[in-house]
């Protein structure tokens, strides 16, 4: 396995002082925004998909600091009910997926939105329990018209091209979890697999070390996350897992993401790299910083520290002792 970083967090910088900073770091793979939420601070798309020569200039900056993209990603909202920002994210993925190819990058991360309840709906709906009914019917609603629909055609399309779609389990969005990411690439095709994140995990109730064990026995990994979540059980019994308040209210938040090894120990950092390469994941760990309390540099830092102290990188050895 390769450490990596999603390069948002060095928004500020230009593309070439970027990766230097990655490459001071100690990091061998970068994970690059090219629009949606993320921004495309550091990739021009438009740029990239005309010039041929732009695109070579552009990977020879990645390779003469030895290191390689692990996925290009452009998180938006695809099936949006608002259509602007839904076609926004359609033409920015689909790019994407073109700039991925052309550039041999195997992986375009990305969510799987989320719908509105019906056609004429202004704003998604994010349905989380199965009464009263009409939430079962909204979520029924959205798969068979909405969901499973788009990724059959973007699945394809990806397909086509040579690329990988991870899409991150992320709370809000109507692929969450290990369940969910398998009911669509049931329903759609195998170029769909999960950007895992364990942060995304530890604040529904699921286990990541589980989660890793379930989606790599259908080879539904295609990229990983490093990011850490502190649950803060006192304010759980006040506001619930499902805690509404503003990310920046740290003191009063149920949960809170961290930095590596900063929620959980580095132990179950261990085990979750463990299980990663024992179920056939050899790709990027790549690190992704949203810890309020922590500096940019403190808190890459310290899952820089902690990740290279567990992540496994060498091939595994003959078994010589049997």
């Amino acid at each position: 396995m390769k450490l990596g970083v999603f390069t948002v967090l060095f928004a500020e910088k230009s593309f070439e002082e970027m990766l230097d900073a990655v490459k001071e770091a100690g990091i061998q793979a970068v994970e690059i925004g090219t629009g949606g939420y993320p921004g495309n601070n550091h990739c021009n798309l438009e740029e990239l998909l005309e010039s041929e020569e732009k695109r070579k200039a552009y990977l020879e900056e990645v390779a003469k600091r030895e290191l390689i993209i692990s996925a290009f990603s452009c998180h938006g909202n695809p099936i949006s009910p608002d259509k602007a920002f839904a076609q926004e994210s359609h033409e920015t993925l689909i790019k994407t997926i073109k700039l991925a190819s052309l550039m041999k990058v195997p992986v375009v991360n990305c969510f799987s939105g989320t719908a509105g309840d019906h056609d004429g709906a202004k704003y998604p709906n994010w349905p989380v329990t199965p009464w009263p009914n009409e939430y079962a019917d909204v979520k029924k609603w959205q798969w068979e018209e909405k969901l499973i629909p788009y990724w059959k055609e973007v699945g394809n399309i990806a397909k086509e091209h040579g690329v990988k779609i991870g899409l991150e389990l992320h709370g809000g969005f109507l692929v969450h979890t290990p369940y969910t990411l398998l009911k669509l690439r049931e329903e759609t095709c195998d170029a769909i697999g999960a950007n895992l994140d364990p942060s995304h995990l530890w604040w529904q109730g699921i286990n990541p070390v589980a989660a890793i064990k379930i989606l790599a026995k259908e080879n539904a990994i295609h990229h990983f996350h490093a990011k850490d979540t502190y649950i803060d059980q006192d304010n759980a019994n006040m506001y619930g897992l499902t805690d509404m308040q503003p990310y920046g209210e740290v003191q009063t938040r149920a949960w809170t993401f961290r930095s590596v090894g900063c929620g959980h120990s580095v132990s179950e950092w261990s085990d979750m790299m463990s299980a990663l390469r024992t179920y056939g994941y050899d790709y990027v760990v790549s690190i992704e910083h949203e810890d309020p309390i922590m500096s940019i540099r403190e808190g890459l830092t310290r899952a820089v520290t902690n990740l290279k102290s567990v992540l496994i990188e060498e091939t595994p050895s003959q078994m010589w002792w049997v």
